[in-house]
């Protein structure tokens, strides 16, 4: 699926109108951008993925502009409070946020009310990474080794529990799916984030998660969570002995979770190219590969066309995805 004229159209003129402004910063200030540090908010609490992720690429953003990049933890609302304070801020430059597949493609239709338009109001910059949702259990609460013993176990106790960083995030839908798939009878138990779930899984509260991978690894490595499927399409190169939730016997279950730079709209294209740019810098080094992919996640960049075009086609699946959910959020 192509993203709709009117997406693209908006995205370049919010773009052009400021772009003459590349010689002398974001601000029309003598010095080019950046001149003084600039935020990324990432919209969860500190600990999860998303903040993990962003606090790499923020090491090597400061290292190639010689410039702070700080990070500012802004959760709450499905990540809703931290991409609207974004959108909100100076479209000057100094502001960046940490957007995930859940503002592009999934809030929009399980909130009732919207804090910001993701078509209108932010201008992303360049895809940043993309990981898989990990089935995951606490190794000392469920025997479990794999996916169909933890069915045959949830349906001979009767009533089990899934957590996840909060309603609508891909983790959650990702619950959702497999309740819907497998018939077992299992309540959601939302969180702030993983930093939340997981202790509520390692003290027995919570039975599994299905949660992003980058989140879990060193307990999977440490044995105090034991992983059963991987949401990717094939195998996780550094969790090559554990399945993928369609080798595990669940059909269609292909899920991963991405995210994206994004700025205000209004934002000078000079400071969107640059940021776009280091990225793409960032993504190709070997070193920062494989630190994404001990983290769980793979490093990516992109145009900023790319985005809006990718975020238009998994628009098309999450609408339909939240609608047999059945979920929407007042």
């Amino acid at each position: 699926m192509q993203p709709q004229p009117q997406s693209r159209r908006a995205f370049l003129t919010s773009v052009a109108a400021t772009g003459a402004m590349a010689a002398t910063g974001a601000r029309g200030e003598d010095s080019p951008w950046p001149n003084r540090p600039v935020r990324i908010i990432v919209p969860y609490p500190a600990g999860g993925s998303t903040d993990v992720l962003t606090r790499i690429l923020a090491e090597r953003l400061k290292e190639i502009f010689r410039q702070s990049f700080i990070i500012e933890n802004r959760g709450g609302a499905g990540g809703n409070i931290g991409i609207a304070a974004v959108t909100t801020s100076p479209a000057d430059g100094y502001t960046v946020g940490a957007a995930t597949i859940g503002h592009f493609a999934i809030n929009q239709f399980l909130y009732s009310k919207m804090l910001y338009d993701p078509e209108r109001d932010m201008i992303p910059v360049s895809m940043t990474w993309e990981l898989p949702n990990v089935f995951v259990v606490a190794s000392d609460h469920v025997p479990a080794k794999t996916v169909s013993e933890f069915i045959a176990w949830a349906e001979q106790k009767g009533h089990v529990s899934f957590g996840s960083p909060g309603i609508g995030t891909s983790p959650h839908l990702s619950g959702v799916m497999f309740v819907q798939r497998t018939g077992i009878d299992a309540v959601h138990v939302p969180f702030r984030g993983a930093a939340q779930t997981i202790p509520a899984m390692l003290s027995g509260d919570v039975s599994f998660a299905i949660d992003n991978l980058a989140s879990y690894v060193p307990l999977i490595q440490s044995g105090k969570m034991r992983a059963l499927a991987v949401t990717s399409a094939q195998r996780w190169p550094t969790l090559t002995e554990v399945p993928t939730m369609v080798e595990a016997g669940i059909k269609d279950f292909v899920v991963t979770s991405w995210a994206a730079f994004i700025v205000p709209a209004g934002t000078p294209r000079s400071v969107v190219d640059a940021l776009s740019a280091a990225q793409g810098k960032i993504a190709s080094e070997k070193a920062i590969q494989d630190r994404f992919l001990v983290a769980g996640a793979r490093v990516l960049s992109s145009t900023p066309e790319a985005v809006i075009a990718f975020a238009a086609k998994e628009r098309a699946i999450w609408k339909d995805v939240v609608a047999a959910s059945g979920v929407k959020v007042d």
